[in-house]
């Protein structure tokens, strides 16, 4: 029940631009109808597959390898504040650098392929998955942090029991922002240089004024982010529902 009503307002939004681009007349090169876009998805579904497996590998693998840096240097960094300080700068300059300038530099380094779209889709969501996970490694009960030391648990011990379970709910909010993040960066990076994916697809399209098509790789895109974000929270519901089951007993 919880997708009806957003499913009722698609319909409903669909229906009205059917209708007025048919009552106004407009053409189709400037904004097809939906049931011209949903002809060229049906027309050749094979070649949005290919292009969207493409830039899922490009932005999945850039999520992965960015989550595993990110959460490395934030458990380094939420241990020691002088580490933090020295570390929060570089991150930072991670962040505010325009992918665009470095791009160059990625393909010098990895060549024409998919490491560096996986690259981009990396520098892309490593900023978020640091700052959220840092949060999460001390946003810690200071009580059940003191009962703990009382009983001489070690480092390792407070960040197994302690310290990793408080920061899940921050690492997946992380990862609920990074997911649609990651796409963009696959999609800019296969803009800028690139043989397939889905990028190439509405570069392709739009070269040929075909709308309908690039109205369909958006589509597609639309549909692969709200479908990867959902088995997110999926992911998240089942994980924060176990470990809350298992504190409580």
């Amino acid at each position: 029940m919880v997708v009806v009503p957003p499913l009722v307002v698609a319909v409903v939004l669909l229906a009205a631009w059917e209708a007025w681009v048919r009552l106004r007349e407009v053409r189709a090169y400037i904004l097809p109808p939906p049931s011209a876009v949903f002809e060229a998805l049906r027309d050749d579904p094979t070649r949005y597959l290919e292009a969207l497996g493409e830039t899922l590998v490009s932005a999945v693998g850039g999520l992965v390898v960015a989550s595993v840096i990110a959460f490395a240097l934030a458990v380094v960094m939420a241990h020691s504040r002088v580490l933090e300080r020295a570390l929060y700068p570089p991150a930072l300059l991670v962040k505010v650098t325009p992918i665009v300038a470095v791009y160059p530099l990625l393909l010098i380094w990895f060549g024409f392929g998919v490491w560096p779209r996986i690259a981009v889709a990396a520098l892309i969501t490593f900023f978020p998955m640091l700052v959220n996970a840092v949060v999460g490694l001390r946003a810690i009960d200071p009580r059940a942090l003191d009962v703990m030391r009382v009983l001489d648990a070690s480092r390792a011990q407070i960040f197994w029991r302690l310290r990793l379970p408080s920061s899940l709910p921050y690492v997946f909010a992380a990862l609920r922002i990074s997911v649609p993040l990651s796409l963009i960066g696959a999609v800019v990076a296969e803009f800028l240089s690139g043989s397939a994916g889905m990028g190439q697809l509405i570069l392709q399209a739009n070269g040929a004024f075909d709308t309908p098509t690039l109205f369909g790789a958006i589509f597609v895109l639309a549909a692969a982010g709200i479908g990867v974000t959902a088995l997110v929270s999926y992911v998240e519901s089942r994980v924060l529902d176990w470990h809350a089951a298992s504190t409580a007993g």
